[in-house]
C-alpha cells in the first residue's frame, strides 16, 4: 500500500507537471500585440487582410524568439514566408484591441503558431532553434544609483512569450550585492529555481543594465545590455539580453550525442518531481527513461547533446548539481538539504539498493 501511495502521487505530479508545460509551450508560440491597419472595399475583406499581414508579421518574430542571428544569416530572406505558408504555420488568431468601419480595420493581433508546424519549419532549413522556457527565474530590479521603486515599477508583474521567464519580486530589500541567503525566500515562494538581478547603472538618456543569476551554487555573470535612452528600453533590452544568452546555452549545433546514466538523490518525493522535471525537460537532453526509482534515489538514463561541461552548466541553472565519483554520475538538487542525503552516493549502490528494495517502481514510460 505505501507504494501504491508513492505511485499514485508521483502519477499526480506528472500529471499536473505535464499541463504546466502546455501552457509554456502555448505562451512560446504566441505573438502578442501586432499591430495592423488595412483598407479594403469592405470591412471583413480589411479584417482579412489584416489577419494575413499579421500572420507574416508573427512569424517573422517567432523565429527570431527562438533562433539566433547566426544561425538564420542565409537560411531566411525577406519575402521567405507568404501568406500561404503563413496560414498554415498559425493556429489561430486572437483579437486583442480592434476599430472597424467604413472599410477600415485597425487593431491588435495576437497570432497563436502550431508547434509541430514550426519545427518542422526549422528542421526544413536546417536552423538551429531551441523552444524550451529557462528555468523559471524571480528578477529582482536593483540599483546603487535610483530609488528601488524608480526601476521596479516599469517591469512587468511576470514575462510574456520569454524563453527566459520570470516572475518581478518588488521586495525593497534586495540591493546589487544581495547572495542567495537573501533572496532565496521570494525564489521559493514563486516556485522558481533562480534569483536573477537585473542592476541599472548609467543615468537617464544612457542606461544600462547587468544580468547575474543567482542560484545555491553561487553568482554566474549573465551579461550585459548596450546602453538606452529610457527605463522602458532597459526593460525590453535585459529581457532580450536574457533570452539570447539562454538561446547560446542552449541551441544544439553539434551532432554528438552521448548515452549517460545517473544516481539522482532527493529528500523528498516533491524534490524528485521537480528534478525529473528540470532533467528531461532540458534541451540538451533526449531519450530521457527511469530505470528505477525508491524513496531514497533514482537511476536515471538519457542522451545528452555537446560536451559534458555544458550540460552540467545547464543542469546548474535549472537546479542540479552533477557530480562525477569512481562510480559514475550523481544528481543532487542544489536547493537540497545535503545532511538528509546518503552518505554512500556512489552509482553501484544506489543501483544495488533498486535492485533489492520491494519498493522498486519501473516508471521508464511515465
Amino acid at each position: 500500500m505505501p507504494m501504491i501511495r508513492f505511485v499514485f502521487a508521483l502519477a499526480a505530479l506528472v500529471i499536473g507537471t505535464a499541463g504546466l508545460a502546455q501552457a509554456q509551450t502555448r505562451d512560446i508560440y504566441t505573438v502578442r500585440g501586432i499591430e495592423v491597419e488595412e483598407t479594403a472595399d469592405t470591412v471583413i475583406a480589411a479584417q482579412q487582410q489584416a489577419f494575413a499581414s499579421a500572420r507574416i508579421k508573427g512569424a517573422y518574430e517567432l523565429i527570431n524568439r527562438l533562433t539566433l542571428p547566426e544561425d538564420r544569416q542565409g537560411k531566411l530572406m525577406s519575402g521567405s514566408i507568404d501568406p500561404s505558408l503563413a496560414n498554415r504555420l498559425a493556429a489561430a488568431v486572437d483579437v486583442e484591441e480592434e476599430t472597424r468601419g467604413g472599410g477600415r480595420y485597425v487593431g491588435k493581433l495576437a497570432i497563436v503558431y502550431n508547434p509541430s508546424m514550426m519545427r518542422q519549419f526549422f528542421e526544413d532549413r536546417a536552423i538551429p532553434y531551441v523552444d524550451q522556457p529557462a528555468p523559471k527565474a524571480v528578477l529582482f530590479p536593483v540599483s546603487d544609483r535610483f530609488a528601488p521603486s524608480v526601476w521596479a515599477d516599469v517591469w512587468p508583474e511576470q514575462s510574456q512569450g520569454r524563453l527566459a521567464s520570470f516572475e518581478t519580486s518588488l521586495s525593497p530589500m534586495a540591493t546589487p550585492e544581495s547572495g542567495w541567503a537573501e533572496l532565496q525566500s521570494d525564489v521559493q515562494a514563486a516556485g522558481a529555481r533562480r534569483g536573477i538581478k537585473a542592476v541599472l547603472r548609467g543615468s537617464p538618456g544612457a542606461f544600462r543594465v547587468d544580468l547575474m543569476s543567482v542560484t545555491p551554487a553561487g553568482e554566474t555573470q549573465l551579461g550585459s545590455t548596450g546602453s538606452v535612452a529610457t527605463l522602458e528600453e532597459a526593460v525590453e533590452a535585459a529581457a532580450q539580453t536574457m533570452d539570447h544568452v539562454w538561446k547560446q546555452q542552449s541551441v544544439i549545433r553539434s551532432d554528438k550525442r552521448t548515452p549517460a546514466r545517473s544516481s539522482v538523490l532527493f529528500t523528498s518525493l516533491s524534490e524528485w518531481n521537480s528534478m525529473r522535471t528540470a532533467l528531461s525537460r532540458s534541451p540538451l537532453v533526449s531519450d530521457f527513461a527511469i530505470e528505477g526509482l525508491s524513496r531514497k534515489g533514482a537511476v536515471v538514463k538519457f542522451v545528452y547533446a555537446g560536451e559534458a561541461e555544458r550540460l552540467a552548466s545547464n543542469l546548474r541553472e535549472r537546479g542540479i548539481a552533477l557530480e562525477e565519483n569512481e562510480t559514475g554520475w550523481i544528481m543532487r538538487s542544489t536547493q537540497a538539504n545535503f545532511e538528509t542525503l546518503p552518505k554512500e552516493p556512489a552509482m553501484m549502490k544506489m543501483q544495488r539498493d533498486l535492485d533489492n528494495t520491494e519498493e522498486l517502481s519501473d516508471l521508464s514510460d511515465q
